[in-house]
């Protein structure tokens, strides 16, 4: 069997690796049959310098040069779709239709022709002008950008080809994906496309390479070189911490995507107005792929009553009607299971679920609940993120111990108030919104968190530990973008050596640029 070659400085390259891994199927829990590099210090090296060598060829490089190849790229992934969505199944088991063909691979694409335009049309980079002072500034590329992808979305966030990806090129950076370990085949296939894409399109070998896996001390460097820009990070908590603190010694900025339980507060009024629309949409959402979603809804915070009691006895029931999804590894599984366990011993009390399904890679559907005092004693452990189809309802006894609760939280990616339509509980979901408001990067009302809409309006981020920067956002453009930037002011420069965005013309026609405080697509003009 032969080892997979590693794309680096525009060549697929033989491993010089001691070790290699394989990936396995999670439906029939059996190996697959490609075997893949754990790349060994050397080729990380080798990796960044063509990085870098490649972000000095493209200095200074319009716009339309990396929408150009964001745009063919696209075009090629579209052509090569069956083959991409046929793999990602064997190694993911996420299911064809709809998630992966009809949801997941269009999302891709679009997220990158999305980037294509903002790369061609400019005004991501906020160029600024002060024309009396002659200062102007604007976000420039940062350096090469090392992308790690998660287990969970094999193309929407893939190291080479999701949203990190995306920005980081359409912001002017080389990448280095580092590929994840359950569905190196997959991003294979689109590192296949990519560096076809460069050819095709001109650009420099080196501006995008692949890397399937690393020593833990390598992915360090990777986030800490001298020559790197910037790194991003989807993932547990732990591996993005540990990145973070390399990245941090550096002085290099990384942008992580950690962990998050997205509470979801159910207000009286609304379980009494419509519990059964209630039901369906909350079991939607927290068994939707096997609950393997960052915004999957961890935890339910609702007022003690009858009704309540109505609501979880109906989840309950639908999480036993329910066949659970297959889970993406076995260590994902595991993970589950300790989470569960974690919870149990902090009090909660099991509902429903609560073990692994006998024969298959799957954990039964679970339901816990413990009452508001009782997590208030250790909601850092009742915080934990168990990723998967489990989720944890905390009955409070008045809307002070639900206060409480809210006040409690960690930072989510997401929070969302339900809340009776006539009116009744509009006093109480004010005082939730005000505390919620500082907890979580995206806020919902009347809907589930775990779709998230690729639109510029978007911020698919949050408060530590959702995200290591509350600032920004891994979904959404422009502002994805300028993660992966530099801020670059001139002073008193002449014209002909200013980047062209900040000269007096406006040279694609189109770049909203703020020129005295005024925002406008016209060109620079001189008071006398």
């Amino acid at each position: 069997m032969s080892v997979r070659p590693i794309l680096i400085d525009g060549e697929w390259t033989p491993s010089a690796a001691e070790e290699t891994f394989r990936p396995a199927n999670p439906a029939a829990r059996q190996p697959l049959d490609d075997e893949y590099p754990v790349s060994p210090r050397d080729e990380v090296e080798r990796a960044i310098q063509a990085a870098a060598d490649a972000f000095a060829a493209t200095a200074g490089w319009p716009g339309e040069r990396f929408a150009a190849f964001l745009d063919a790229y696209a075009a090629r992934i579209d052509a090569r779709a069956d083959e991409i969505i046929e793999l990602a199944h064997a190694e993911t088991a996420l299911p064809v239709a709809p998630r992966l063909r009809e949801v997941e691979l269009p999302r891709t694409v679009n997220q990158l022709r999305q980037a294509a335009s903002a790369a061609r049309e400019g005004s991501w980079s906020l160029p600024t002008i002060d024309v009396k002072n002659n200062i102007r500034s604007l976000h420039a590329p940062i350096g090469p950008v090392a992308v790690f992808g998660p287990n969970n979305f094999p193309f929407a966030f893939n190291s080479i080809a999701g949203g990190d990806f995306a920005a980081a090129v359409a912001a002017g950076n080389p990448v280095i994906a580092k590929g994840h370990s359950l569905h190196p085949g997959t991003t294979r296939l689109f590192a296949e496309e990519a560096q076809a894409a460069t050819e095709e399109t001109e650009m420099p070998a080196g501006f995008v390479q692949l890397l399937y896996r690393t020593s833990h001390e390598d992915g360090a460097l990777l986030v800490s070189h001298p020559l790197m820009g910037a790194a991003a990070y989807t993932g547990s908590r732990t591996g993005g911490l540990a990145l973070k603190q390399a990245a941090d010694r550096a002085g290099k900025p990384i942008y992580l995507e950690l962990s998050s339980i997205n509470p979801v507060f159910v207000l009286p009024g609304a379980v009494e107005e419509r519990i059964q629309k209630l039901v369906d949409e909350f079991t939607a959402s927290c068994l939707m792929g096997a609950g393997q979603f960052c915004t999957n809804p961890g935890l339910v915070v609702l007022l003690e009553s009858p009704e309540t009691d109505a609501f979880q006895m109906a989840v309950a029931a639908r999480f036993d009607a329910t066949p659970p999804g297959t889970l993406l590894a076995e260590s994902v599984l595991e993970g589950l299971a300790e989470s569960v366990e974690r919870w149990r011993a902090a009090g909660a009390k099991l509902v429903t679920g609560g073990k692994p399904v006998e024969g298959r890679l799957a954990y039964a559907n679970t339901l816990l609940r413990i009452e508001a005092d009782a997590w208030l004693k250790d909601p850092d452990a009742l915080q934990t993120e168990a990723f998967g189809n489990a989720t944890l309802f905390v009955i409070a006894r008045d809307a002070e111990e639900l206060l409480e609760v809210a006040n409690s939280l960690e930072g989510n990616l997401t929070g969302a108030i339900y809340s009776d339509t006539r009116g009744g509980d509009d006093a109480l979901a004010a005082k939730v919104e005000r505390v919620l408001r500082r907890k979580v990067g995206r806020l919902l009302n009347d809907k589930m968190p775990t779709g998230v809409a690729v639109s510029p309006a978007m911020n698919h981020g949050g408060p530590f530990p959702a995200t290591g920067h509350p600032g920004f956002t891994a979904v959404g453009v422009p502002a994805s973008l300028r993660r992966f930037s530099a801020l670059h002011c001139y002073d008193n420069v002449r014209p002909q050596r200013l980047p062209i965005p900040l000269r007096d013309p406006n040279s694609t026609g189109d770049t909203w640029r703020l020129i005295d405080g005024l925002w406008t697509r016209e060109a620079v003009v001189k008071k006398p």
